[in-house]
């Protein structure tokens, strides 16, 4: 392995952890990134953001001399007999993918990869990309000889080193056997199902792994709305759905905010675009999308059945960032909800133990505390956005004390229904008969 170099391309959070992870398999590692910022930062050992043991695994690396980062294209595809795309692929407001960067790394790939070469695309792309960017590098160098398979990351925020030296299963894509083996043989070290396809099947492996994954996630949430008016429990459905054989316990059946980050909604709509192009309505995948946007507007509904205006009300925010175990807070639910809050007049407070000050300071429309505690001090709601294991922890007696009226919205069900109840809060979760209860709570004390 040590006399094997690889490039990855692209050092964001899919980039980084490949990287690093390679370098620990005993590769001889080149990451490569236009960011003059992000390399250095990876240079003295930092990834560009949080992820769990990832800081560690990298300065181990770059201390063992198998991990470098460099923005030179040709010194890192130099000698490298595998070349890696890993951009996190870009979306918009609209979760609109951008591909514009992987074709960039095309470009790059037809100047200075190396004749027999492999070229693997680990980047979430719409069905046909590789043979796209294929294309593009022999449109660029025809005399180039290069191999293309796709291997559909599989990392999750938080989870993604155990995720990449454990997977439930690699699926490599490729149209030929010889570029098949060359990148079965780059990851013969870890231990997991192969799934041998095409390119395209491969791609298409992808959408469908994430279509059915929010498609789960929709319906319990579409579950726990009707729970809510009816009085009936998401959380125990959600269980009794799990024991059933023909769905099982790792069904993604939590009821909550519904999915967040781009990531699925990125290829959700990318399989609406591609069957629309052949004259498919993909019924299902765009109500799939139509329900999840939904979920935050039930959340804010059980806000507006307390006060019917937010004007003058101050809401305390617990959690910034998309999910727990990241520091991104990108496409996340908690900024939506609270410019859908500052936009009906409420004042906002927010904290989160690992949220990207640079990522915060743009948003104007809230005030950053470094103490969870100062987020309630006085406030009219306190909102739950993202479930950080560490907010279990608080001391919600001292919370309720220091609040101005006591309504605690917790629509990822983090906390004891009846815990809380006790303390003397107006209790709010997802699917737990909240509108029910709202049918009988007093408007909140008016400032």
């Amino acid at each position: 392995m040590s006399g094997v170099k690889v490039c990855v391309i692209g050092l964001w959070h899919l980039g980084s952890v490949t990287a690093a992870c390679l370098a620990d398999l005993g590769y001889r590692v080149a990451g490569l990134d236009a960011d003059a910022a992000r390399v250095e930062r990876l240079d003295r050992g930092a990834a560009p953001l949080f992820e769990p043991g990832l800081d560690e695994i990298i300065a181990a690396n770059l201390a063992a001399g198998r991990l470098t980062f460099t923005t030179d294209a040709a010194q890192a595809l130099a000698g490298a007999t595998y070349a890696i795309i890993a951009h996190d692929t870009p979306v918009d407001e609209q979760d609109e993918v951008d591909l514009a960067p992987l074709f960039a790394s095309a470009a790059a790939l037809a100047l200075h990869l190396q004749s027999g070469a492999t070229v693997i695309v680990s980047s979430q792309v719409p069905v046909g990309t590789c043979e796209q960017l294929a294309a593009r590098i022999h449109e660029l160098n025809p005399s180039l000889g290069f191999g293309i398979a796709y291997l559909p990351e599989n990392l999750r925020l938080g989870q993604a080193i155990e995720r990449f030296r454990r997977p439930d299963m690699l699926v490599i894509g490729a149209d030929d056997g010889v570029t098949c083996e060359a990148v079965d043989g780059l990851l013969s070290a870890i231990e997991a199902p192969r799934v041998k396809v095409g390119l395209r099947t491969a791609e298409m492996i992808k959408h469908a792994i994430n279509c059915y994954l929010a498609t789960s996630i929709s319906f319990i949430g579409e579950i726990a709305a009707i729970c809510d008016e009816v009085g009936a429990d998401a959380l125990a459905v959600a269980r009794a759905l799990r024991l059933d054989s023909r769905i099982g316990p790792g069904a993604p059946l939590q009821p909550g905010l519904g999915f967040a980050g781009g990531t699925l909604a990125r290829d959700l709509k990318a399989l609406l675009r591609t069957a629309g192009r052949h004259g498919l309505a993909a019924p299902l995948t765009r109500a799939v999308l139509a329900v999840n946007e939904a979920q935050g507007e039930n959340v804010l509904r059980k806000l507006h059945g307390v006060y019917a205006s937010l004007q003058g009300r101050q809401v305390g925010v617990l959690g910034l960032t998309y999910k727990p175990g990241t520091s991104t807070l990108r496409r996340s639910a908690a900024l939506e909800f609270i410019r859908a809050m500052a936009a009906d007049g409420a004042s906002i407070r927010a904290y989160d133990p690992k949220a990207d000050p640079d990522e915060v300071r743009p948003h104007s429309e809230l005030t950053l505390c470094d103490d969870p505690y100062a987020v309630a001090q006085e406030g009219d709601a306190l909102l739950l956005a993202t479930p950080w294991p560490e907010f279990g922890e608080l001391d919600f007696g001292r919370i309720r004390r220091s609040m101005h009226s006591p309504v605690l919205l917790d629509p990822h069900n983090m906390l004891d229904a009846d815990a809380m109840a006790g303390l003397g809060f107006l209790y709010l979760g997802t699917g737990r008969g909240c509108q029910a209860r709202l049918s009988v709570a007093p408007e909140g004390t008016a400032r």
